[in-house]
């Protein structure tokens, strides 16, 4: 299995991540502490987003930048992405969808941080991707809008803390997974792909003048086909991406495994 996920990292030319531990997580690597604004007084373990489709926002004409074909066809590496996913017979599946959550919440986050200079309060003003906006969603229900870099912030700050928790994420041997872990991945899954798509709508420029986006695709292509493995993501959820997830995912065939299903 080290094997396997391993190939990935080299591939994308980021380090390998596996089982890091809680000081390497809160790294230089990690988004750090940002604005405060909606984080001041809740409960970041109770925390929950919400994206609102029904909520439209102005739509635009503008031609989107990252379906232009000399940036969709660019990849790291033309790695069989099916089989990468694909849970090896031996290993438990809980377990690889721990070490997967986490290191796609790394490579993303690698992603972000590297734009996250030209995501500003000002640039940004909502948190948002095509003509879906993103809530965050406080322990009593309430209903809060923030800027984008508020909302990367609070996103990846819950989940870095998910991932730090010995309870839900063990590290120790013989530990059990909790009974809620696949709601938990479901969750946090649904959070990386609104940070993906938010650089996507609103960052692209910036990625193709850093040329990120070999990687910034080979990553979205990667998470798309694992989270459709193991159906950790709403297709509704996702469909504001379709355009690109058709182009990027055209050809790749469905993944086969030894999966059950629940």
């Amino acid at each position: 299995m080290l094997f396997i996920v391993r190939v990935f990292f080299c591939l994308c030319q980021l380090p390998p991540i596996w089982r890091l531990s809680k000081k390497e997580l809160g790294g230089p690597g990690a988004v750090q502490d940002g604005p405060t604004g909606c984080r001041e007084g809740t409960g970041l373990q109770e925390k929950t987003a919400k994206s609102k489709p029904d909520e439209k926002l102005p739509s635009t004409e503008e031609k989107k930048l990252y379906l232009e074909a000399e940036y969709t066809s660019a990849r790291v590496s033309d790695a069989d992405l099916p089989m990468l996913v694909s849970l090896p017979r031996e290993i438990d599946q809980n377990e690889w969808l721990a070490n997967n959550t986490m290191t796609f919440f790394n490579h993303i986050n690698l992603q972000y941080s590297a734009i996250s200079e030209f995501c500003t309060a000002e640039s940004c003003p909502v948190m948002n991707a095509c003509n879906v906006q993103y809530f965050w969603i406080d322990e009593r229900g309430k209903k809060i809008k923030c800027t984008a870099p508020q909302y990367v912030d609070l996103v990846m700050t819950h989940i870095q803390k998910l991932l730090t928790d010995e309870e839900i994420f063990p590290t120790k041997y013989g530990k059990d997974f909790p009974s809620t872990f696949e709601s938990l991945v479901q969750k946090i899954c649904r959070y990386l792909f609104h940070v993906l798509a938010h650089i996507y709508y609103a960052h692209f420029k910036e990625v193709v003048a850093l040329e990120l986006y070999p990687h910034l695709n080979t990553v979205y292509t990667h998470f798309l086909i694992f989270v459709r493995e193991f159906n950790l993501i709403d297709p509704k959820e996702t469909a504001v991406m379709r355009d690109l997830t058709d182009v990027l995912l055209c050809g790749i065939p469905q993944p086969q495994n030894h999966v059950n299903h629940r």
